[in-house]
């Protein structure tokens, strides 16, 4: 896919990238307060700043090594199957316990805090934006370079939607599981396994993969709340 500022299906591909970052990125404004909150506030700032910067830059080079490998065989079927097991995941309620994440007193310390816990965090955003970006770099980083001041300026209002209406979090889930589904039905090895199958089967593959995220997702999160005794409505 060529970017192409005119075509449709170009900026489907965009707002997927977006949607996915911003959805899977709640965690990090967690981390980055939790990080900063020791720090004067003349640092937090100047923290905040480079945790991210840093944050950004390592998940930008493991987004575009993971775009450059994805069309190898059987990757993508792998790398689907892991976003259906991240989607489902985004709708089970959260552990008690939190973010395990320890405050820093210096800038640096509170920075490489950051750093680290993105990057132990960013498989599921790595995964959901390089197969929505379908494997093409120039569109990846068109998505990216679109996304990441998104996130940066507007992660903890975002994080306030997603409490307030959780129907958002069940959207975001259904866009990944769409996107693991297209991911797993385009992957070469399984496509050398099926016969000629229609254009119009990667939509459909999409489908099913929401569908199973959805549904799978809600019958887990039945049996862990009714499990703690309380009722969904």
């Amino acid at each position: 896919m060529e970017i192409d500022l005119s075509s449709t299906a170009f900026w489907i591909a965009v707002g997927q990238i977006i949607l996915i970052d911003i959805v899977l990125s709640g965690d990090n404004a967690v981390v980055i307060a939790l990080a900063c909150r020791n720090l004067s506030p003349e640092q937090r700032k100047t923290g905040i700043f480079w945790g991210v910067a840093g944050a950004v830059g390592l998940r930008v080079v493991l987004t575009v090594f993971a775009a450059l490998v994805m069309n190898l065989p059987w990757l993508k079927f792998i790398g689907g199957l892991l976003l259906v097991w991240i989607a489902v995941k985004l709708m089970l309620p959260e552990d008690e316990d939190g973010h395990d994440i320890e405050p820093s007193a210096h800038l640096w310390g509170a920075v490489k805090t950051i750093v680290v816990a993105d990057f132990v965090m960013s498989l599921d955003n790595v995964i959901g934006v390089a197969g929505a970006a379908h494997g093409n770099l120039a569109l990846l980083l068109f998505g990216l370079a679109v996304s990441i001041p998104l996130i940066v300026w507007s992660s903890q209002l975002i994080m306030h939607w997603m409490e307030r209406f959780p129907v958002i979090v069940l959207l975001g889930a259904g866009l990944l599981g769409y996107v693991a589904g297209q991911m797993i039905f385009s992957d070469p090895g399984v496509r050398a396994a099926l016969p000629p199958l229609p254009a119009w089967s990667a939509t459909l593959a999409g489908g099913v993969g929401a569908l199973l995220v959805v549904g799978l997702g809600r019958w887990l999160e039945r049996r862990i709340l009714a499990r703690q005794d309380v009722t969904i409505v």
